[in-house]
């Protein structure tokens, strides 16, 4: 199961308009840097969503260059230094970015999610519980589902299971959440409660590869031989080339 990681979405921004004089007139404005690094910063998020995060790093860059104090350039900097694996440059953008806005619940949400990826797993906890300390953070679900994944990654399942729990206090319907603890649920042997997680993520999330298999699994050992099938079936035909296929055609289940 993958992390959730907020990218950075900036709101579509409109640019000042630069005319040229010549003769008499008045001359040309000098550059708007301010509004240029929030262009630039507007660039390179969307090409970061797109996956070309060279051209998104050139873009970021240049806003950082033509005005340091902007802090979601530096946030958006050090999401695609993450993706590229320029893990020490990231860490040093996340921080910049929060000596700028140590307020920022969302950049807190993607430093804890870094942090965690770096099994640095208490300063992460702190980072996600500073973002949720935030009663104005707009998608708190997310912060909790992080912390959870985070959690569980460090061993310490009943916190996790916990921190899912708050998940789906706030958005019952939150796919990533009932992901996540129907993965936990199905490492600790239980069943029962597995099924009922993935019967209600299928009402509102998107087939996975990882939920198919986990779905597979857990018929088998309630007995539905026939539903394990269907779920295998899919699997099979939608991921062939996932991890998960091919571990189920190297293991076979009996019929």
């Amino acid at each position: 199961m993958k992390v959730l990681f907020a990218a950075v979405l900036m709101a579509v921004m409109t640019a000042g308009c630069v005319t040229e004089t010549t003769g008499n007139l008045r001359p040309q404005s000098p550059p708007d840097l301010i509004e240029a690094a929030r262009i630039n910063t507007q660039l390179g998020a969307d090409y970061a969503r797109q996956g070309r995060f060279d051209v998104a790093e050139e873009k970021l860059r240049k806003a950082v260059e033509q005005n340091d104090r902007y802090a979601p350039a530096h946030t958006a900097l050090a999401y695609v230094l993450t993706q590229t694996g320029n893990r020490d440059d990231a860490e040093r953008e996340y921080r910049r970015s929060l000596a700028l806005a140590p307020n920022d619940a969302g950049t807190h949400n993607n430093f804890g999610v870094f942090l965690c990826g770096q099994g640095k797993y208490a300063e992460a906890d702190r980072a996600f519980k500073t973002a949720l300390a935030d009663r104005n953070y707009s998608t708190p679900e997310a912060a909790w589902t992080n912390a959870g994944v985070c959690q569980m990654k460090a061993g310490n399942l009943p916190v996790a299971e916990n921190n899912f729990r708050q998940a789906l206090k706030i958005n019952p319907e939150f796919a990533d959440a009932l992901a996540q603890i129907s993965l936990l649920t199905f490492r600790r042997n239980d069943w029962l409660r597995t099924r009922a997680f993935v019967q209600r993520y299928e009402k509102v999330g998107s087939r996975t590869p990882e939920i198919l298999l986990i779905a597979a699994v857990t018929e088998r050992r309630l007995g539905d031989k026939l539903a394990a099938r269907r779920y295998e079936q899919t699997l099979l035909r939608e991921f062939p080339e996932s991890d998960q296929a091919v571990q189920l055609q190297k293991n076979p289940p009996a019929p």
